[in-house]
């Protein structure tokens, strides 16, 4: 019988059925996502006992955000080779070496180190984009639609619950104690990622249509004006993120609030994204998916001037909370399912990693700048502007993207 791509999912004989390989990469995405995401509210009281700036604490989690970008191909490309299952357990262990490190962190180069270096290089292998490229390649085409945004989802419920998690830790325990918690729960993420494991290239048979080198994969991708469009607004989606994710709980304890308004403000972001990327899961299967991107970026941009221009207060933060979730990660779903379409699932995990790493460079620059411009001129108001330009040129950037599978030469008879 001629090989197919179904020929890479688990035999339906086995234990992995689809249900329990999207469960799992679900509780996955969630293990990893919620302890990153908490990670800004850890600024404050950190930088108080050791005396640092925010850029100092911003520079890490820069770190961090570009790192986990930089690893995104590697570990892309490795588990596209060798499977995930190995990827995903190192990614896991090295987070939470990361995390126990970060605990007894007292300099910044030792914070660099763990809450930088070794997380950022774990959540490479371990987050929710190995989870999707899985999902691309063990789940039958009628699944991935709703898996994908499910997967994306599950981030966000992490998020929605680890942090007022998190921060009842902290008000309860203090940080250290917060990080050691955080750091146990990684070490879940170890047997569950037996349910996402992928065969090696070599050891099941790959179409003729996906019999590509991993040279001739990235020549053939960053040749694609429809891929690089792409690859260049998935930056604006990290910038904002990241941004957010980090100096937004300081933000507003600066403008008066209470550092538990913070948490829940992240909470709603991930509770609200939830239903963001569960909706554009099921859109991307009736609308343009370059549209739903466009819109997303816009609608961000739009919300970021609203929240600004107006008092903060808890109404208003929450309420930001809502829409920033509704739009948060839900360009995901579209971003991995159009390089899926452009290019197939061979190299998915490869080339959805260096869009990843635009949205990182995104992230890094983001944090990174959010904390060097707040040291020096005691406000975020040029960072939160220079978001709400970069989201309108991300509108516009996805609007000329072809939604085609890319035309390879046919090989012809002798």
């Amino acid at each position: 019988m001629a090989a197919t791509e179904g020929d890479l999912r688990p035999a339906p004989a086995t234990w992995r059925t689809p249900l329990v390989i999207v469960v799992c990469g679900c509780l996955i995405g969630m293990l990893t996502f919620g302890p990153r995401s908490t990670l800004g509210f850890f600024m404050q009281p950190m930088s108080r006992e050791f005396g640092w700036g925010r850029d100092v604490f911003g520079l890490a989690l820069a770190v961090q955000n570009l790192l986990w970008g930089i690893g995104q191909p590697v570990s892309g490309a490795i588990a596209d080779r060798f499977g995930t299952l190995r990827v995903i357990s190192v990614g896991a262990l090295l987070y939470a070496v990361g995390l126990i490190i970060m605990r007894y962190a007292a300099t910044p180069l030792s914070l660099d180190l763990s809450a930088g270096v070794l997380i950022g290089f774990g959540l490479a292998g371990c987050s929710f984009n190995l989870v999707l490229s899985a999902f691309g390649k063990l789940l039958p085409p009628e699944w991935r639609g709703l898996a994908l945004g499910a997967g994306t989802a599950a981030g966000s419920f992490g998020q929605f619950v680890f942090a007022p998690f998190g921060v009842a830790l902290l008000d309860n325990f203090g940080w250290p104690a917060a990080l050691t918690v955080f750091a146990c729960l990684m070490l879940l993420v170890v047997p569950l990622s037996l349910a996402l494991a992928t065969p090696a290239s070599t050891s099941s048979p790959v179409p003729v249509s996906e019999q590509q080198t991993f040279k001739h994969a990235l020549a053939e991708a960053f040749g694609h004006r429809s891929y690089v469009l792409l690859v260049l607004g998935f930056f604006t989606c990290g910038f904002q993120l990241a941004f957010i994710t980090v100096h937004l709980p300081a933000y507003l304890v600066d403008r008066g609030m209470a550092v538990q308004t913070g948490g829940w403000v992240i909470a709603t972001i991930g509770l609200f994204n939830i239903i963001g990327s569960l909706s554009v899961g099921w859109l991307q299967s009736r609308l343009p998916k370059r549209y739903i991107l466009s819109a997303i970026y816009f609608v961000r941009a739009i919300s970021i001037v609203a929240f600004i221009s107006f008092p903060i207060t808890t109404f208003s933060a929450i309420a930001f909370g809502v829409i920033t979730g509704l739009t948060w990660l839900s360009t995901v779903p579209p971003t991995s399912s159009l390089v899926a379409l452009m290019f197939g699932t061979r190299w998915l995990a490869t080339l959805y990693g260096f869009a990843f790493f635009s949205h990182q460079v995104g992230g890094f620059l983001g944090v990174l700048l959010g904390g060097i411009v707040f040291e020096k001129f005691g406000s975020y108001t040029p960072i939160w502007w220079l978001s709400v330009t970069f989201g309108v040129l991300s509108a516009l950037i996805n609007l000329p993207i072809v939604e085609a599978p890319v035309t390879r030469p046919v090989a012809q008879a002798a």
